[in-house]
């Protein structure tokens, strides 16, 4: 199958991927990494307490001409919570400045395998860019496939990341940014808020997936961040994010996806919302949902944080 493209030049993604897919092969990246309306992005994000430095990595060894998308640096400026969705105009900024444009396919990848790049898939996809992909397997299964990297980082790149966290500080300054070459195009049945969560407590439209370890969505296991407190949303469903993924850190078949949905009593045919700690893996979840045909999931974007932070909302434990 074949997606849309811009224009009579045939591109990149006319030849062997489709936007129905949430994935590509490194195989599949390294015959087209010189594709002209090919960008690829190292979006690697870690835990507070794993103590790792994504762009010191980046700058140690990244995919050739892969550019860094800085998860905390491109986020909303405005709240507390972290690497919060931007607003429409910083995250045209960031991107622009980024050297992105819409007619751009994006593939994103990250240092664990799938798990920060399954953000970014769903930020672009949030601000209407469907041409965008994870690297199934990311970069440890680059490196596994013995294809080369680049062992340090270009100025050209270097200051593009400088550039596009510049932008979106320019932006909630109320500062001019630079030409715009990304135009977004906001999908906000993708992304939920506080109060619609709240909303479906009582009404049960959607069924909620919390893609955090089960020990922390039963309250027996502490948050990874300072005075959050664990446990879970009421009536909210279970599946940690690692069961989307097999032992290479690739997405799972459908049949197996299928499976584990169906263990946990998730519907296929009724509508899902995802959360997790902070936005970041209940991406994953949406990988899985999205190779199933459900490509109209949203995320809550404060997920389990924010929750937790409120003072009245009802919190549900093991216990209770």
């Amino acid at each position: 199958m074949a997606s849309s493209t811009v224009g009579a030049q045939p591109s990149f993604s006319t030849l062997a991927i489709s936007t129905n897919e949430p994935v590509v092969s490194v195989d599949w990246l390294h015959a087209h990494l010189k594709d002209p309306d090919l960008k690829v992005l190292d979006a690697s994000w870690y835990m507070p307490d794993e103590q790792r430095n994504p762009i010191q990595e980046y700058q140690v060894g990244h995919i050739p001409g892969a550019l860094f998308f800085d998860i905390d640096g491109i986020s909303d400026r405005t709240t507390n919570l972290p690497h919060m969705l931007p607003s429409e105009e910083a995250f045209a900024a960031a991107v622009s400045a980024l050297g992105i444009t819409n007619k751009d396919g994006v593939v994103v990848y990250d240092g664990k395998g799938i798990f920060s790049a399954a953000r970014v898939w769903w930020m672009f996809r949030a601000f209407g860019h469907d041409k965008v992909w994870v690297l199934d397997g990311g970069l440890p299964k680059w490196h596994a496939s013995g294809y080369d990297v680049e062992l340090s980082a270009s100025n050209d790149a270097i200051l593009k990341a400088s550039a596009a966290s510049e932008a979106i500080e320019k932006v909630y300054q109320g500062q001019m940014v630079g030409p715009t070459i990304f135009q977004t195009k906001f999908q906000p049945h993708l992304v939920w808020t506080f109060d619609q969560v709240k909303r479906n407590i009582q009404d049960k439209t959607y069924q909620h997936i919390d893609a955090r370890s089960k020990a922390r969505f039963d309250g027996v296991a502490p948050e990874p961040r300072k005075g959050i407190s664990s446990g879970h949303i009421p009536g909210s469903k279970c599946i940690p994010f690692p069961q989307m993924l097999d032992g290479s850190q690739t997405l799972l078949s459908r049949e197996e996806l299928e499976k584990e949905f169906d263990q946990e009593g998730i519907s296929l045919d009724k509508p899902v919302v995802i959360s997790c700690g902070t936005g970041v893996t209940a991406c994953i979840l949406g990988l899985g949902l999205h190779r199933l045909g459900r490509t109209d999931v949203p995320v809550y974007d404060g997920s389990w944080t924010e929750w937790a932070m409120h003072p009245d909302t009802p919190v549900c434990t093991s216990e209770t």
